[in-house]
């Protein structure tokens, strides 16, 4: 570790995405975090830590969300040196939270194992819970979601949620590295009398009791399904993003989208977000009285991705519901910065020139929204990006018995988003106990039940529909009651601790 750190930091990295979907090697992230611990523990100093912390972060994101290049310049027709760059410092702005984490962790000295196991898993998820709210937010490949769906830890998800997941793989990492360092570093470095060792530690038992707790908090029933099963229709239109937009396509993907729904007898029938290409004013009015009425006669109702305007100067990104109920709405709240809004346009108003996006300035629709009430069933609808976010989907919980995502990720091409969103998906699912609905316009269209496992999906690109039987579900799992505080309450708490008691040591001295 001590001659090469920052190349074994950078493949150590680049080795944890692998973690993550649609790999799911949810066991490489413990080890590659193992060893940025360890190369924690022997850095000179706080700097060098925050220098090895930021080479393994940008390794990290380099290979994890490097596809934010193929929106902007594959859809979003930038300059592709312009694109790199852009690229490369939003990689380089989120390399910036594993290097505070380890300035914080040497500063506080985790070359003693005990802090290693105390301070390291706090701060890390310290770091990733401001990473996930800072400048909006950008949540994407928090720790936690690499133990999703098999994992035992993921039995912890509703309790304590993806980033109180997060603070125990970080641990598990922290206990590997503190109880096989002695083992490793014998003289005897014959493989069974090593393995053997380790048998003998206390941390192993620690360990262990970690990942059985989570093994036994899977069979937990912290919600139950209540009223008559529901028949779904998912339906992803598979319209390319270079053609969505164009007005000799906007009559054949109307067309597209009516043969779907004609064609299903499906109770909820599900659109993706902005699957009709027109402001909701300019949609045909004999179009929408048609597929209502096709829904009514199952006593259905349908969901349709629409961009809605209420002024000249102010539009959102909506899903409308219609068909037997009375029409309703859910706004977007949360919008993705530079993608549906450009914040500090003062300072960053080239980018509406540079970047061809259609309908890059949205407005927020109202935190506060309820769920729709639709197909006997209490729908909390989130678009796209929103549910990354898993304290503002609660929001809607315990009223909302089901949960729909509508995303349009064609944006991102044949990269691992797509699979990367169905697993953030996966999370939201397991920490409210509902099932979540997913259409989308190229993939990953799916059904995924309350324990975060996907039931039913589509294959990528294909124009289809997902069919299905759900059942609504009821009751309060602790994450909804609340939410992440309990993981940052614990976080803080063993970083005071740690704090304070180095505080005392360098008193006495």
């Amino acid at each position: 570790m001590r001659k090469h750190p920052l190349i074994l930091a950078a493949l150590a990295g680049a080795a944890t995405v692998p973690g993550f979907a649609p790999f799911e090697w949810y066991v490489l992230p413990v080890l590659t975090l193992a060893i940025l611990i360890g190369l924690w523990q022997t850095a000179a100093n706080p700097r060098a830590a925050a220098l090895t912390g930021f080479v393994f972060g940008l390794a990290f994101f380099i290979c994890g969300v490097s596809w934010v290049y193929v929106s902007m310049h594959d859809f979003g027709a930038m300059p592709a040196w312009l694109a790199i760059a852009l690229t490369l410092l939003l990689c380089a702005y989120l390399a910036l939270f594993p290097a505070a984490t380890g300035w914080v962790c040497r500063a506080l000295d985790c070359r003693s194992n005990l802090v290693a196991l105390l301070a390291v898993p706090a701060v890390w998820m310290l770091t990733e819970w401001l990473r996930g709210w800072l400048f909006t937010g950008f949540p994407w490949l928090a720790i936690g979601y690499s133990q999703l769906p098999a994992s035992p830890l993921a039995g912890y998800i509703p309790v304590v949620g993806v980033y109180g997941a997060s603070l125990l793989t970080l641990a598990s990492a922290a206990l590997l590295l503190v109880g096989a360092k002695p083992a490793l570093a014998s003289a005897d470095q014959r493989p069974l009398p090593v393995l053997l060792s380790l048998l003998d530690k206390p941390w192993l038992l620690l360990l262990v009791a970690i990942w059985a707790g989570g093994l036994a908090l899977k069979n937990v029933a912290w919600t139950a399904p209540i009223g008559e099963p529901l028949s779904v229709a998912l339906v992803q239109g598979n319209i390319g993003q270079d053609l969505k937009w164009r007005d000799d396509r906007v009559q054949s993907t109307l067309s597209a989208y009516r043969g779907f729904v004609v064609a299903s007898d499906a109770r909820l029938t599900v659109l993706p977000e902005t699957a009709l290409p027109l402001f909701l004013h300019n949609v045909p009015r004999e179009y929408l009285e048609g597929l209502a009425a096709h829904m009514s006669k199952s006593n259905g109702d349908i969901l349709i991705g629409v961009p809605e305007r209420s002024d000249a100067r102010t539009y959102f990104n909506s899903v409308l519901s219609i068909g037997s109920a009375p029409a309703q709405f859910y706004r977007k709240s949360h919008l993705v910065p530079f993608g549906e809004f450009v914040p500090m346009k003062f300072l960053f108003g080239w980018f509406l020139d540079v970047a061809q996006i259609p309908l890059a300035d949205f407005a927020r629709g109202d935190e506060s929204q309820q769920p729709l009430a639709v197909a006997g069933q209490q729908v909390a609808v989130n678009i796209c990006y929103e549910d990354a976010f898993g304290a503002e989907i609660a929001r809607q919980l315990p009223q909302a018995t089901l949960l729909v995502n509508v995303s349009n990720v064609a944006w991102f091409g044949r990269s691992i988003a797509p699979q990367q969103h169905l697993q953030i998906s996966q999370a939201r699912a397991l920490e409210t106990g509902r099932p979540m609905l997913r259409a989308t316009n190229t993939g990953m269209t799916a059904i995924i039940d309350p324990q975060g496992r996907v039931q039913s999906v589509a294959p990528e690109f294909t124009a289809t529909v997902v069919r299905g039987v759900v059942r609504g579900y009821a009751g309060v799992t602790p994450y909804v009651r609340w939410t992440d505080w309990p993981a940052i309450i614990v976080a803080l708490l063993l970083v005071a601790g740690v704090w304070l008691g180095r505080f005392l040591r360098r008193s006495d001295k």
